[in-house]
């Protein structure tokens, strides 16, 4: 099986996100679209630029309430929708660990690789020896 994965970084305060993926991709949409920001905005910003029968990954936390067109997930795309686990409120715990010494990273990143290696890092990612593959700008 061939698998051609793209990884881009779009700043949507510089240039028009939903057009820059629809003129990528022939006006087809997005495959996955991972709104990862805890802004509103990502999420209907997504809903438009993902294709048809596509899949939605939430996985930030809000500080607001966000509204969408439902009928956009169900009716007009028939999208696969996932959600993440992730808590409000374990960053801090975390850090507080982290600083009294009693949690240790020591051992989690098992190999770094620079953003331009996202091919190799991916493939590393999928070996049984990687419990975390770490990709650095």
């Amino acid at each position: 099986m061939n698998l051609l994965v793209v990884l881009l970084c779009i700043n949507p305060v510089e240039e028009d996100a939903i057009k820059k993926i629809k003129e990528m991709t022939d006006g087809y949409g997005c495959d996955v679209y991972i709104e990862a920001t805890g802004s509103p905005v990502g999420v209907t910003q997504g809903l438009e630029m993902i294709r048809k029968l596509g899949r939605f990954v939430q996985f930030s936390v809000f500080g607001k309430e966000t509204t969408t067109d439902w009928s956009v997930i169900g009716d007009r795309k028939e999208l696969d929708i996932r959600g993440s686990h992730l808590g409000p409120y374990t960053y801090p715990v975390v850090i507080d660990l982290f600083e009294r010494g009693l949690l240790s990273a020591e051992g989690i990143v098992t190999t770094t690789y620079p953003v331009e290696d996202f091919a190799e890092a991916l493939a590393k990612a999928q070996e049984k020896d990687s419990i975390k593959v770490l990709l650095k700008p």
